[in-house]
């Protein structure tokens, strides 16, 4: 139990992020409503309610008027749970009578009576009980029970008050199974969780949760990604950097090869987000590999998000290179995580590489790429702005982003399916171009926030030595475009098939 800013005592969810986009959490004492369409989590939710009660010797009352008690027991014993002494779940069933059908009569059970005798039996269970925390489950029951929306609105109201008089936090189970568009609870309510499900054209189902009001409280608002899975929900706090301060004191960060670092204007500053942009197969991988293998040899931690590539087949190609990743992974300083977006929300992705830089302290981020971000959401419209939000926050939090973007098309005129090159601080260009019979590779610097860099166009390549660049292409006009034109004296350069050196020629 914690306080809110005004001091009152208010009672955890338990639930992961569900009390950070609550302020907290429910404020002790109230009526909550917590509605959602079936399989949305709200029985999840509300058991993980009680048993955070009870692990703080608060004891809990589940009142059930659909799930038996034998459901709601298996139900959280997949999750891994068991409901202790302090925590008692009770059964609201109709009369006997009501299940034989000779005694199905409107004159003996009218729906006033119905509805006063299961009011008294829910009462009842609570004088014996008298628990501080209370799960009431469901509303669509009470508001058949009671037909009419105004002896619903009363019901609710009574119950409000009742369980106010003994400073019980009660969450009101709402399936919204009997009428979705009747709001009468939400005046009354506290405060309102809608919790609700989507299903994609493609993939898993997708889930999320809104609070829509909270008396006096100040709370998250919009939408927030959430999952369920063995162990309960967790939900995925939309992520808002400006809650977040900068942190000072920037530094330039090479990548280990000095041809590449002297276009970059001595390297990219600490805290900024980079974009390499190109051609599929061009490179743009190994160039971000490039700054997390100087990052882990300058003794830092990084860490590599990948959507495209196996990850088996990265460790050997980063192998051949040089690169002793595995080493850097089993001293926990590299962490590696190849993602399956399909599975995945942008709320959870977002959470995931906040996790490694607040946890694991990670200064070096790569996202490679947002091609397959992209290509799995089809329906996620606000992916740029979750980009731009988590790019703010990486820049916040100190720690270095580079992400790749396939373009369309190999040579010439080619667009990006995602235009997030005014997000970046940097912005790494790569291009094939012929030259004498053989496909080449070149790499410019079109844009970097953060300090001057050169305006010059540079040759590279990829082998067993890892990264090598060259030196400025000088002698020829149209490189960009992917059929130069030479112009200069001679192109020693392009005539030896081999860069020498580190690319400080």
């Amino acid at each position: 139990m914690a306080a809110t800013m005004d001091d009152t005592p208010i009672a955890q969810t338990g639930v992961p992020g569900l009390d950070d986009v609550l302020m907290g959490g429910l404020t002790e004492g109230n009526l909550f409503l917590l509605e959602g369409a079936p399989g949305t989590g709200k029985t999840t939710i509300a058991l993980r309610f009680l048993m955070t009660g009870a692990q703080a010797g608060e004891r809990g009352l589940y009142i059930t008027l659909s799930e038996t008690e034998k459901e709601l027991r298996n139900g959280a014993a997949s999750h891994g749970w068991q409901l202790g002494e302090y925590i008692e779940v009770f059964e609201v069933v109709p009369p006997e009578s009501l299940l034989d059908a000779d005694q199905q009569q409107s004159l003996l059970y009218t729906s006033d009576l119905e509805l006063g005798e299961t009011t008294q039996v829910i009462l009842g269970a609570y004088e014996r009980a008298k628990p501080k925390r209370v799960v009431l489950d469901s509303l669509s029951e009470i508001r058949l029970l009671a037909q009419s929306s105004l002896r619903y609105r009363r019901q609710i109201l009574a119950l409000k008050h009742y369980f106010a008089r003994y400073g019980a936090t009660v969450l009101l189970l709402d399936d919204l199974s009997s009428d979705a568009a009747d709001k009468t609870v939400h005046s009354i309510a506290h405060a309102v969780i809608k919790l609700e499900e989507l299903a994609p054209d493609y993939g898993a189902e997708r889930r999320r949760l809104k609070v829509s009001k909270y008396r006096g409280r100040a709370f998250r608002g919009g939408y927030h990604d959430f999952a369920i899975r063995t162990g309960g929900v967790s939900v995925f706090p939309r992520l808002i950097a400006a809650e977040h301060r900068s942190r000072g004191g920037r530094v330039n960060v090479g990548s280990g090869v000095a041809a590449l670092d002297a276009l970059l204007g001595g390297g990219v500053d600490q805290g900024s987000s980079t974009l390499v942009l190109g051609p599929a197969g061009a490179g743009k991988s190994t160039f971000a590999l490039q700054f997390v293998y100087a990052a882990l040899a300058r003794g830092e931690k990084a860490a590599l998000f990948i959507f495209d590539e196996e990850l088996g087949l990265l460790l050997d190609r980063t192998r051949k290179m040089g690169f002793d990743f595995e080493t850097a992974i089993g001293t926990g300083h590299l962490h590696i995580e190849q993602i399956d977006a399909v599975e995945l929300s942008p709320g959870e992705f977002a959470h995931r590489v906040r996790s490694v830089v607040d946890v694991r302290q990670a200064k070096t981020v790569v996202i490679d790429s947002l091609n397959g971000y992209e290509a799995a959401m089809p329906q996620e419209n606000a992916l740029v702005l979750h980009i731009h939000e988590l790019l703010q926050y990486l820049n916040r939090r100190g720690a270095t982003t580079f992400l790749t973007v396939a373009q369309h098309g190999l040579v010439g005129d080619m667009k990006a399916p995602v235009e997030v090159t005014y997000l970046a601080d940097t912005v790494i260009l790569l291009r094939y171009f012929e030259a004498l019979g053989r496909v080449r590779r070149a790499v410019s610097v079109i844009k970097k926030r953060t300090g001057r860099h050169e305006e010059t166009i540079r040759e590279f390549r990829i082998g067993e030595a890892g990264l090598t660049v060259g030196a400025p292409l000088d002698a020829f006009q149209g490189v960009l475009h992917g059929v130069p034109s030479f112009v200069g004296n001679a192109g020693p350069l392009l005539l030896n098939p081999t860069l020498t050196g580190n690319g400080d020629e």
